[in-house]
């Protein structure tokens, strides 16, 4: 009897870490777009303009640091990724004009790529074992949304007591203390004698060649372009559209008597929510066709936005959609980082990943920026909901054509 490889190794259990705090942080910036923005005087874009610039930066910086760990190695490559992440968060914290802001936003955005998801899934993907794989992805994929549940409310908690820049330099330091863990993530070799035969070019020549693999790029855009604008601006839409009613009642008497508050609230149960999305999804990839499963994930997400535009919006409401969106939330990350290690094979997957993971930093560009500048113009969110529902259902439809097979001629793991 064959004996079954455990799924919790100490590579799982880093990354699991290393991802949750570096997602906390990151997930808690929209909390400070109404502090900063009041405090400055500053026009709702202006901020929106930066944490785009930060989610931009980070697509851009995916494949860099994919390929910079596929050379130097994984915890390296994270080192300088957090070095990189405590800078722009103290010169943020250092900052005050909005060009500032934005120029600084590409060290936060760069330093979320080094200590994100294109680093972490590849090292963890060649950790696993074929049979764990797709559950490891996920796992350290709901990691991520751990950060989330309590990121928010944490930096929602400190800014009761300390400054927002006071609250940007802890954020730092959390940031740097994470990489003492890094010793403990002892990576396998980076790939055989019959993987290196195959260079990085020639793996991009045929992915690129692949119209597969444009879909995914193709798809990923609403995945993206979703769950930033929820992040940046959820917080202020809530904060907005419930003042008027959150006074008594149910919420009101479990502790939530802010408008912030519940803000807050809603991106913490979005996480928590997506714990069991994400772990449900890494389950169903290993069982199932990962791109119907996305193409499921994108229906239901685009039906649960468009509900919840079009019915009255509530503190009940506003629970019940970031319960459902939150469920689908990150579970498109480990089936589409398994799809092109699937397909593709796990020599070159941080790379290969990372570039279909800028298309995902396009879309998230897009929302934040499309979310501060229409507000600014019209006063709401509306048509920023509608237009996510439109690409959300686009996403659904490009998924379908993808040839679910390993790319002929490729030398896989």
């Amino acid at each position: 009897m064959q004996e079954r490889t455990p799924i919790f190794t100490p590579v799982l259990m880093v990354g699991c870490f290393i991802i949750m705090v570096s997602f906390a942080v990151r997930a808690s910036f929209g909390v400070f777009q109404i502090p900063i923005a009041e405090e400055f005087g500053w026009l709702r874009t202006e901020f929106s303009l930066a944490i785009a610039i930060q989610n931009l930066a980070w697509g851009v910086g995916q494949p860099i640091f994919g390929a910079v760990a596929e050379k130097i190695g994984d915890r390296r490559a994270i080192i300088i990724g957090a070095v990189v992440y405590a800078l722009g968060l103290i010169l943020s914290a250092n900052s005050g004009t909005p060009l500032e802001h934005q120029a600084y936003a590409w060290l936060v955005g760069f330093g979320i790529a080094g200590t994100g998801f294109g680093v972490i899934l590849a090292v963890v993907g060649r950790a696993a074992s074929d049979e764990n794989r797709s559950m490891s992805l996920a796992i350290v994929t709901a990691a991520g949304s751990a950060g989330q549940v309590f990121g928010a409310p944490t930096a929602e908690w400190m800014l009761t007591f300390l400054s927002w820049q006071s609250t940007f330099f802890v954020f730092a330091v959390v940031i740097l203390a994470m990489t003492l863990t890094l010793p403990l993530m002892r990576a396998p070799a980076m790939a055989s004698k019959a993987e290196l035969e195959e260079s990085l070019g020639q793996i991009l020549v045929k992915a690129f060649r692949d119209p597969s693999y444009t879909l995914i790029f193709l798809g990923f855009f609403s995945c993206g372009y979703q769950l930033a604008f929820i992040t940046a601006h959820f917080p202020a839409f809530v904060t907005e559209m419930c003042g008027p009613i959150l006074a008594g009642g149910v919420l009101h008497n479990i502790g939530i008597t802010t408008t912030s508050a519940l803000g807050a609230v809603a991106i913490s149960l979005i996480g928590l929510a997506n714990i069991a999305g994400t772990l449900a999804a890494g389950w169903a990839g290993k069982r199932y066709s990962k791109k119907y499963l996305l193409a499921g994930i994108y229906v239901g997400r685009t039906v649960i936005a468009a509900m919840f535009i079009m019915f009255p919006i509530t503190p009940v409401t506003v629970i019940l959609f970031s319960v459902g969106m939150g469920a689908l939330w990150l579970a498109t990350v480990p089936l589409t980082s398994g799809l092109v290690a699937h397909i593709y094979g796990l020599r070159y997957m941080g790379t290969l990943y990372g570039i279909v993971f800028f298309s995902h930093q396009l879309g998230s560009f897009m929302g934040v920026w499309l979310g501060g500048r229409m507000y600014d113009a019209y006063g709401n969110y509306e048509a920023v909901w509608w237009i996510g529902v439109a690409v959300g259902a686009f996403s659904a439809i490009v998924h379908l054509p993808i040839r679910e097979k390993r790319l002929a001629g490729l030398v896989t793991a």
